[in-house]
């Protein structure tokens, strides 16, 4: 699929989800992930990027940028620590809060304060004694819903966590697989965040009761079961709600042709979990300072005004203005659900297994 140029069958790019661009810069021909004068980018498959963004860093830097994604965010870091010896590239991008522990206990990074690193905002730094990973944007997972559907039955969109299991919300909601997906472990731990330790399995208990349905991933929930997607099957799928993010109703504008003049979708903002993605510097990564070169300009101005209407997430450097369509097809979600990462470390694994057994089996 192309960069934004043709519209995003998605129709919500953002943390974790559908790609836009290939190999964005990689106009070096064979050079090798080894080579000098390239920088090897290894990301989720939801990485995306202005072209002439792109070509000024590799003017101003002198480095050709290489591109490899690698599937969903939870894939993608799975993948990287296995490969963590001998890695696919120099610096990975889409580590999320969700998964962040995982990475830095398994050395993926090694560290590097990024220039610039003083303009991120003091909420979103992580691992501020050894600097292995860099905080380049933030979103939130929410559930999002149909309108017209809700419309056409009367029946108003559910707004919190506790809405989705009442009765007249039966068999209505899609996720995605808590273990394999990085908006479905996001749900699951927002949860875990509203109900506590000992109340987050009984809620799900409720939820399977009520007929949720879970798909591997973003993908497939927001574009196969979705009703509300304008994405690229022509048979929608039948579920009102789906797990996704904040900011996709903004993409249903943006990328319809004609464009509507409201977003045909909306956000249950009492089911959201503040997410944070991290890039960081491979450990044994071939070209260092090409990596360290690359993570200066994930937080340089120029790419963080960029990054909004490509990757559909929010800038996490101070003073970076937010682009109108966010605001004006979307929420500002005041309150989401987070949670203390060290907690998530304590707690994800154990949490996502019995996830799937309460919930799979």
């Amino acid at each position: 699929m192309s960069n934004k140029k043709k519209r995003l069958t998605a129709a919500a790019v953002g943390l974790g989800l559908v790609g836009t661009l290939g190999a964005c810069g990689s106009s070096g021909g064979g050079q090798a992930s080894g080579d000098s004068k390239t920088v090897t980018l290894v990301s989720h498959d939801s990485w995306a990027a202005s072209e002439d963004v792109i070509a000024a860093f590799e003017k101003q830097s002198g480095y050709q940028v290489k591109v490899l994604k690698d599937g969903d965010a939870g894939q993608a870091v799975n993948k990287a620590i296995l490969t963590k010896d001998n890695p696919q590239g120099d610096v990975f991008f889409g580590v999320d809060n969700t998964l962040l522990s995982r990475a830095l206990d398994n050395g993926l990074f090694q560290p590097y304060e990024a220039k610039g690193s003083e303009r991120i905002k003091a909420e979103y730094r992580a691992d501020q004694e050894r600097h292995r990973v860099t905080p380049v944007d933030t979103g939130d997972i929410c559930v999002n819903y149909d309108k017209k559907y809700f419309a056409d039955h009367k029946l108003d969109p559910p707004r919190t966590f506790d809405d989705l299991v009442k009765p007249q919300y039966r068999n209505l909601l899609v996720t995605e697989n808590a273990s394999t997906s990085s908006p479905g472990l996001g749900f699951l731990l927002g949860t875990a965040a509203k109900y506590g330790d000992e109340g987050w399995p009984g809620y799900w208990k409720k939820l399977k009761a009520n007929g949720v349905k879970v798909v591997d991933g973003w993908e497939q929930a927001y574009n196969e079961e979705f009703s509300g997607s304008a994405g690229g099957k022509k048979a929608k799928g039948d579920r009102p709600l789906v797990v996704s993010y904040a900011s996709s109703p903004p993409v249903e504008v943006v990328y319809a042709d004609p464009k509507p003049s409201a977003a045909p979708t909306g956000v249950a903002e009492g089911t959201c979990f503040r997410q944070v993605e991290y890039a960081g510097l491979l450990s044994n990564a071939k070209n260092p300072e090409g990596g360290k070169a690359f993570l200066d300009f994930l937080v340089s101005e120029r790419f963080q005004a960029d990054m909004p209407l490509n990757m559909f997430v929010y800038p996490v450097r101070e003073g970076t203005e937010v682009p109108p369509e966010f605001t004006e097809y979307g929420p500002q979600v005041k309150d989401p659900a987070t949670m203390d990462p060290a907690k998530i470390a304590d707690n994800r694994d154990q949490w996502v297994k019995s996830w799937t057994s309460l919930v799979l089996k």
